[in-house]
């Protein structure tokens, strides 16, 4: 059977699945799945050998050195970090357009309580992705029309969790080399533990590996390693001041006897206490650095508060469940798989336990990039909903770009 056929017919399955998912949670679910199969078929079905296209003289060198770098990425995240590669970004495909998805976060006015979306396989989850960014601004309209804060990012690269083999694409392919082996180790850790139904416990994870990852392809390479943790100290700053934030906003919120009015003042003023502090230290700690600038340019609100805190929370877990395991990735790798056994409450208070010894961990006053724009791509074929991330939109470049 041909490869195309058996995506085909893998697609068809998926959209068996669909139907079935459709009687039980809601007539719209046909049609949004059904742009999710057809976002994902139109990817796979434009793969090409990354092998063959650096043999070809038609590709240009600048994109050839970068099929190289990641190739070498790939053998580094199998042999030294212990991640299944199995056929994972060995083919690249060019979806024509500035991100593969655009996810939709949503919460209400006076909450930091994001709003969830069930798919099969995955079960509920923080995001609704869309392959067109068309339909994801206007699924976020039908939100707002309900009262809802409304937060819509697009996103670079997403893993499909073993569904697939997942292409390099041109939405990420031209990042840096600290960037892109960033995200192929993010993505590639989804491949190694992926729990249901928790947002949070899966980016950090991979956001863990990933941070680590990257320090360890370094290791040789000083200038580089100093890139990287200058990133990760302006990013550490970047999530202080936000998480600040969420707290002086669940105290307002928490005020029951106050008017809407009145909430919708103090929230007002928190968000530009938010943006006084980000001008103080891009001028006063960071040189004038002004990556994060496209994210502060946005009206900020609850959802895209939400999109920080989701995956910054338990990245000191897993920094510190790494350090408790003598840096051995291995046996890391299974005792995030214990705890993902576990009940969620109970999963969540372990790793908040393992967070206390973070203090007493190498490097801990270095706090990680965990700040990337995550979701979910609603991917889809096979009805799992696929991990997703845009991998520093605050940086420069995305700032740019968006």
């Amino acid at each position: 059977m041909s490869k195309r056929r058996r995506v085909v017919r893998l697609l068809v399955l998926g959209f068996a699945v669909v139907v079935l998912a459709t009687v039980l949670s809601g007539c719209q679910t046909v049609s949004y799945y059904t742009q999710a199969i057809r976002g994902q078929y139109q990817i796979f079905a434009n793969r090409e050998p990354i092998e063959k296209l650096i043999a070809d003289t038609n590709t240009p060198p600048a994109l050839r050195e970068k099929f190289g770098l990641v190739l070498d990425v790939r053998r580094f995240a199998e042999t030294n970090l212990a991640l299944p590669v199995n056929g994972h970004y060995n083919r690249y495909a060019d979806v024509k357009r500035r991100f593969v998805v655009w996810n939709v976060h949503g919460a209400k006015e006076f909450s930091l309580e994001p709003k969830t979306w069930w798919y099969p396989v995955v079960g509920s989850l923080k995001y609704r992705g869309f392959f067109s960014e068309k339909q994801a601004r206007a699924y976020a309209k039908k939100l707002e029309a309900e009262g809802l804060d409304v937060y819509v990012g697009g996103v670079e690269a997403y893993s499909t969790l073993g569904w697939f083999k997942d292409p390099l694409l041109n939405t990420f392919i031209h990042r840096d080399e600290v960037s892109l082996a960033e995200i192929l180790f993010h993505e590639l850790a989804h491949q190694r533990v992926f729990v249901s139904g928790d947002t949070d416990f899966n980016e950090a994870f991979a956001t863990a590996v990933a941070e680590e990852g990257v320090r360890r392809w370094f290791k040789d390479k000083p200038e580089k390693l100093e890139q990287f943790r200058v990133h990760e100290k302006r990013e550490a700053d970047f999530v202080r001041i936000v998480l600040a934030t969420r707290e002086r906003l669940k105290s307002i919120y928490s005020r029951s006897n106050d008017s809407p009015a009145a909430l919708r003042h103090e929230k007002l003023l928190a968000i530009e206490q938010l943006r006084e502090e980000y001008t103080n230290l891009k001028n006063q700690e960071w040189n004038g650095y002004s990556g994060y600038d496209g994210w502060f340019k946005r009206p900020i609100n609850n959802a895209q508060l939400n999109t920080i805190a989701t995956y910054h929370h338990f990245v000191p877990s897993f920094r510190a469940l790494l350090h408790a395991n003598q840096g051995n990735l291995p046996k890391f790798y299974k005792a995030v798989e214990a705890l993902g056994k576990l009940p969620k409450k109970e999963r969540h208070r372990k790793l908040r336990e393992q967070a206390q010894t973070t203090l007493n961990a190498p490097g801990a006053t270095i706090s990680r990039a965990s700040v990337m724009e995550c979701g979910g791509a609603l991917s889809l074929c096979h009805l799992a909903l696929a991990e997703s991330r845009t991998l520093s939109e605050f940086r420069v470049h995305a700032a740019k770009s968006n």
